[in-house]
């Protein structure tokens, strides 16, 4: 068992008087109301909704969660596993299989088709060719990918070759997503990532020459021993791969991970990282880089070389498309409900294998929280359309929260440009923080966020 070490602070990081320092607990915006207040006496909810008819406007697609890692990074809260043999991934590949069976059975799929597909993790490409194969084969038996656009699969470097990659292509993966995180050695090794440096340059040329047309590289700002130089290098080394985007998130400590039971164990309150100014001016120094270079910034946590590109995953995510999510607690949305599927591996399988439901947790959304539920998430874009909240919702967004808009606007956080409620630089660096301080229901503001 690994032992994780904290390090000492260096005094850019350590100050007492900073009224920002990261502390525990999960400060990512994923969805609304938060994950803690969906409730396990609300699944009928989720099942009563599959049996009504699918909105005939409303798009589809699929997350695949795929839960197996060769390691746990000390940052890590997701549902993962570093111990299952090739008998229980093929297990779960059932379950996975066997529960999407259950939706495509349903009145509320019908006969609609997928227009994007996403796998997540965990580590996809965990998975070995032949497991892959097979579950993308069986899926399209279930489900087929006629009207896919957009296919995307989540690597972790140390996992790929180039047979690999050919058979992700070969499968029909259309964006490629790398968990590189860091280009320095010793960051990736103190936050427990299982690869190095070397691995991420040759799993992107095997990319390229494979033929994946679309690749995007996922960073972390603010990881354990981060610095100033370490960040710089690491953004002028991924430049130079000239990636087709790049997602930087800002390093969280959630519950469950690594570095908060450490915290435990030594009676801290504040996290062994990068306070929030820092990691938002390392964030804003980063995009300032791509820009430089020819990127343009599309949301919150991501640039691109061609801003025209759609991501559709993350525009379903955001715009109230249904997303049927399989696998262990994998979270999903279908027609105003957020459901999650059971967090452990056994009673998951046990339940999905045998046809039946296996959610855990449920929420149905009044028409007002669906309201701010597309509002908060389509606001980390950046732009939210007034016009296009008014013909959706019969009433605008400036209506709807006008003093919270106001506010906002006072402090040079957010203007209104050509029908658009445009958030700043600064305004989009802490996008999270301003749209649960300014536009979720009072009751949703305190408490876990999980």
């Amino acid at each position: 068992m690994t032992t994780l070490s904290l390090p000492v602070l260096s005094s850019q990081q350590t100050s007492s008087q900073k009224p920002k320092a990261t502390t525990v607990g999960p400060y990512f915006v994923a969805n609304y109301p938060p994950f803690g207040f969906w409730k396990p006496e609300l699944t009928d909810r989720f099942a009563d909704v599959l049996q009504q008819p699918h909105a005939k406007d409303v798009e589809m697609g699929i997350y695949a969660h795929i839960p197996f890692c060769r390691k746990r990074c000390h940052f890590c809260y997701f549902r993962v596993y570093t111990d299952k043999n090739s008998r229980e991934v093929r297990s779960y590949l059932d379950a996975v299989l066997q529960e999407l069976r259950l939706y495509a059975n349903s009145p509320a799929m019908g006969a609609r088709k997928p227009t994007f597909i996403y796998f997540g993790g965990g580590t996809p490409s965990y998975l070995s060719p032949d497991q892959i194969r097979y579950l993308t084969d069986e899926m399209k038996r279930i489900l087929p990918w006629d009207n896919v656009r957009e296919v995307t699969y989540e690597a972790e470097p140390g996992t790929l070759n180039a047979t690999k990659l050919k058979t992700l292509r070969e499968v029909g993966v259309t964006r490629l997503s790398l968990g590189i995180e860091h280009m320095d050695d010793d960051v990736l090794s103190v936050n427990g990532r299982a690869h190095r440096s070397k691995e991420v340059r040759t799993a992107y040329a095997y990319a390229r020459e494979v033929g994946f047309d679309y690749i995007n590289v996922d960073l972390i700002a603010g990881m354990l021993e981060e610095t100033d130089q370490k960040w710089s290098d690491t953004v002028a080394q991924v430049l130079a791969m000239a990636p087709d985007a790049v997602t930087i998130y800002q390093m969280e400590v959630p519950y469950n991970s690594g570095i908060y039971q450490k915290m435990q164990a030594d009676n801290s309150l504040q996290a062994p990282v990068a306070d929030w100014e820092t990691k938002r001016r390392w964030v804003h120094e980063a995009f300032a880089t791509f820009e430089q270079a020819g990127y343009t910034v599309v949301s919150a946590t991501t640039v691109m070389r061609n801003p025209k590109t759609p991501y559709l995953y993350r525009k379903g995510l955001f715009d109230g498309t249904d997303l049927f999510s399989i696998g262990v607690s994998s979270f999903g949305y279908v027609n105003g409900v957020n459901y999650q599927n059971l967090h452990d591996f056994d009673p998951y399988v046990n339940a999905a294998g045998s046809g039946t439901l296996p959610t855990y947790r449920a929420y149905s959304l009044s028409s007002h929280e669906r309201y701010i539920r597309e509002l908060c998430l389509q606001l980390k874009n950046g732009r939210v359309s007034t016009p296009a909240f008014t013909r959706k919702f019969g009433m605008s967004p400036r209506e709807h929260f006008s003093d919270a808009i106001a506010s906002l606007e006072s402090a040079e956080l957010l203007s209104e440009v050509n029908g658009q409620l445009v958030l700043s630089r600064q305004g989009l660096m802490e996008v999270d923080r301003l749209i649960v301080d300014n536009f979720f229901r009072p009751e949703h503001r305190v408490g876990r966020m999980t």
